[in-house]
């Protein structure tokens, strides 16, 4: 029994309560945090300084391989200087794989109508809230003199208002 008690006191003498944190140190973390989240929340929509639109060079072809550095991979997704970038405001038809033959050919063209669209100017890219979409890509509003690139796609019947989530085109 005297074992007992011996284990059990050597027990109590590691086991210190832990000393509560000074209020003035709790109160500074709060803060900070709350900073950080407002900055995040309240993330200006801004123009990429790096956007294509200030290389009037930039020139956009078509992803054969899933990345590249100016290439359209279909009607709603472009990789820009090594970034992929998600046309946030559309919803285009899938091209990989597409899920019936409306679907490929209205996605063909889009592909095809959003490299040319790219290629006709300079553009700007607008950063929307939350920044990037599950799929790591950046999620951008593209604009050429006020208006938005996806708006035109929308207007010829080569993609949709995004609301969202993904509708079929089948």
């Amino acid at each position: 029994m005297a074992e007992f008690q011996k284990i059990q006191h050597r027990k109590a003498k590691r086991h210190r309560p832990t000393r509560a944190l000074p209020v003035r140190w709790v109160v500074a973390a709060v803060a900070v945090g709350a900073l950080l989240g407002l900055a995040i929340i309240r993330q200006p929509t801004s123009i990429l300084p790096s956007a294509p639109s200030q290389n009037a060079a930039a020139h956009f072809g078509l992803c054969y391989t899933g990345a590249g550095t100016n290439c359209v991979v279909d009607g709603d997704t472009f990789w820009s200087e090594g970034v992929k970038i998600r046309v946030a405001d559309i919803d285009a038809p899938e091209t990989h794989p597409p899920r019936c033959p409306r679907e490929a050919n209205l996605g063909n063209r889009a592909t095809l109508r959003l490299r040319d669209l790219l290629n006709a100017g300079r553009f700007e890219l607008e950063t929307v809230w939350p920044g990037t979409d599950r799929y790591g890509r950046a999620l951008r509003r593209v604009m050429r003199d006020g208006q938005s690139l996806g708006t035109m796609l929308v207007s010829e019947g080569l993609a949709r208002q995004w609301n969202g989530s993904r509708q079929p085109w089948c």
